[in-house]
């Protein structure tokens, strides 16, 4: 094992840069896949006929579709279709979707957690549905949401990895190229991604805590 060899500058630098590249991703699809998981839970919850029924569908197939597939698909198959994207954009796409469907799971499972005389208690003091579900419901039920999208969304970040296959240059592929130097490397490269990705992690469960003593 070679520590020093492995964890020169220019090394750390690459894998840091791949690092970038992962968090880069990660954020995006965290923002994307809430927003769209978000509106596609909340469809769920409100039992729209038709609607929550087609909603309900694309999402138990997505969430019994590899994520692996998923990324194949938005970066060989959308071209076929006229859609192409470049090897970012097509792991960001993928991740979204993939994610998008896991949290309006957790959304709609949050929300049903309330009791609907809730809901009926707020509409007859005079409070609109809207209102009701902003005030009433919603706070109440991020309480439960938190811990389970936090776990998700930590789960994101170490799944971005599946992204190599695509040859994004993110975290592990980086580190992959590293290690191609010299056998030595390899051991301590795992190591040094192994601490990034831990690092990571970490700070995200620490934050979700704070946020669920917030809630609470």
């Amino acid at each position: 094992m070679d520590f020093a060899g492995a964890y020169s500058w220019i090394n750390i630098r690459f894998l840091l840069e791949g690092l970038w590249v992962t968090l880069e991703v990660a954020f995006l699809s965290i923002i994307f896949s809430f927003i769209i998981g978000g509106v596609l839970g909340l469809i769920r919850f409100l039992d729209i006929p038709v609607l929550s029924k087609a909603a309900g569908a694309v999402v138990d197939l997505v969430r019994n579709l590899p994520l692996l597939l998923i990324i194949f698909f938005t970066y060989f198959a959308l071209p076929q279709i006229g859609i192409r994207l470049s090897i970012f954009w097509a792991a960001v796409a993928a991740m979204t979707i993939f994610e998008s469907a896991m949290l309006s799971e957790i959304i709609r499972s949050g929300l049903t957690s309330i009791p609907r005389g809730q809901i009926e208690a707020g509409v007859s003091t005079g409070l609109t549905y809207g209102q009701t579900m902003w005030y009433i419901v919603i706070p109440q039920a991020l309480r439960a949401m938190v811990p389970p999208i936090v776990s998700q969304f930590v789960a994101l970040i170490k799944d971005t990895s599946l992204a190599v296959i695509i040859t994004l240059p993110e975290l592990t592929r980086n580190a992959r190229i590293v290690y191609g130097q010299n056998t030595n490397y390899v051991i301590p490269t795992f190591l040094m991604i192994a601490f990034m990705y831990w690092v990571v992690c970490y700070l995200l469960t620490k934050f979700s805590k704070r946020l669920e003593a917030t809630y609470n």
